[in-house]
């Protein structure tokens, strides 16, 4: 079995992303390998500490992959500020003999988008809407190779490593199996506020869970590997609840034009051809435009938005929603079948290294400053009695179940198998018994030692 089928019989997708399956990726040739190590956004431990702890695996990881897509480099990339990490990588190194350039980026967020980073390591610019692969280059989180080191040795993704951050005794490291209740983490975790709402992933892209009962229904999935926990009325959160009409009605009245939102628009900045600015000065009239032509010179620039935040988390001083007026825009063009154009060879701005947001002074418009600085230094194992695996934890079709309700498996069995095209395998991830099967996941109730 080569590296790819590998991979592909493990299950394993992108861990510290959308969840793009990993064997589709690396069945490609590469000039430049980049593993992202730079912990993209704030708050989140989990990358760090597998930087401290599996040097030696993920350094053999990088190894294999850039030997298998032939890559002429093989980087990591990660905040130069990360000094303990750095000297565990380097000391894997240099004891291996392999052939792995360090490369320390700034403390500025996004530093971990992945055509951010590869316009650093490589001055290349990704094309609009495009892939690494366009320039040369295949980009993996640090977590997804350390599951590819566990699948050259034959085990398949059964756990996850995440951390527990925000109002908690003290930040945390957890080692779970996936399909881990959500609630069973923040409680290990000792939360200091009885009631709080949840935020999967960063505080800037990740996935706010408001709702009780959403709160109570939320597993660990391959692709989770940060939870934030915060005050019920915090600032994200009546920002994230802010509607389309509203939004609307507060772009007519204030946006001053200042173009802030452009400037430090991190597609733009590597040269894409992104203007918020412009997009926002016409949306009061956007309900009214029947022509396309006229939508496409009003709103194309939307369909390159990264859906990062820095516009409306941090550039606006008139604290306006340029993104979500993106996203609601980009769904505007799908619907009405419009193709826009990309440009193929951008070249980043010659201020791309001026105009980086630093994300002390981000944490800061959060309203997280008091979180940000606290580390994990613990990893605890959490052993749950029951698991809900679910069947599309990754981009692409839903894995297809091969297990019964009432059928006994083992950890690591195959529980659903990646479905025609792109899918990916999920696994049992503890022993037991199937209690329960649909086409969205299983539960499995573990079995008593």
């Amino acid at each position: 079995m080569n590296l790819t089928e590998a991979v592909k019989a493990a299950g394993i997708v992108g861990a510290g992303g959308a969840g793009f399956p990993t064997h589709v990726k690396l069945n490609a040739k590469a000039e430049c390998f980049v593993v992202n190590a730079a912990e993209c956004e704030p708050l989140i431990e989990t990358d760090k500490y597998l930087c401290r702890t599996y040097a030696d695996e993920i350094i053999a990881a990088v190894a294999a992959v850039a030997t298998h897509l032939g890559a002429e480099r093989a980087v990591i990339a990660l905040k130069g500020k990360y000094r303990a990490e750095i000297a565990a990588l380097s000391d894997a190194i240099g004891r291996m003999g392999a052939q792995v350039e360090i490369f320390e980026m700034g403390t500025f967020y996004p530093a971990g988008d992945e055509q951010t980073m590869v316009q650093q390591v490589t001055g290349r610019s990704v094309p609009e809407r495009g892939l690494p692969l366009d320039v040369g280059c295949v980009v993996d989180n640090v977590g997804t190779l350390l599951n590819i080191f566990d699948a050259l040795q034959g085990k398949n993704v059964t756990d996850k490593f995440l951390s527990v951050v925000g109002e908690v005794k003290a930040p945390i490291m957890l080692h779970v199996p996936v399909g881990t209740a959500i609630t069973e983490c923040v409680a290990a975790a000792e939360p200091t506020i009885g009631a709080y709402s949840l935020i999967l992933g960063g505080p800037m892209m990740g996935k706010v869970l408001e709702d009780q009962a959403a709160i109570e229904a939320a597993v660990v999935t391959k692709t989770t590997g940060n939870i934030i926990v915060l005050p019920k009325d915090h600032y994200l959160f009546r920002r994230a609840a802010l509607p389309m009409a509203a939004i609307r009605h507060q772009t007519r009245s204030a946006c001053i034009q200042c173009r802030m939102c452009t400037d430090l628009c991190p597609r733009y900045l590597i040269g894409h051809q992104i203007r918020p600015n412009l997009v926002m000065r016409n949306l009061w009239r956007e309900e009214g435009m029947e022509d396309n032509e006229e939508y496409l010179r009003a709103f194309g620039d939307a369909a390159n938005c990264c859906d990062c935040g820095v516009c409306e988390m941090f550039a606006c001083p008139m604290g306006l929603s340029p993104r979500k007026v993106n996203q609601y825009i980009k769904g505007q063009l799908r619907s009405r079948g419009i193709q826009v154009p990309r440009n193929m060879e951008p070249q980043a701005r010659e201020f791309v290294d001026q105009r980086h947001t630093p994300t002390d002074r981000l944490v800061a418009r959060l309203g997280l400053s008091q979180y940000y600085g606290l580390h994990a230094h613990t990893c605890k194992e959490l052993h749950p009695e029951t698991v809900f695996v679910a069947f599309s934890q990754h981009i692409g079709k839903p894995a297809i179940p091969v297990k019964a309700a009432g059928d006994h498996v083992e950890k690591g069995e195959l529980l659903a198998q990646a479905a025609e095209g792109l899918s990916a395998n999920i696994h049992a991830s503890i022993a037991g018994v199937v209690e329960e099967i649909t086409e969205k996941g299983a539960r499995i109730r573990g079995r008593k030692e």
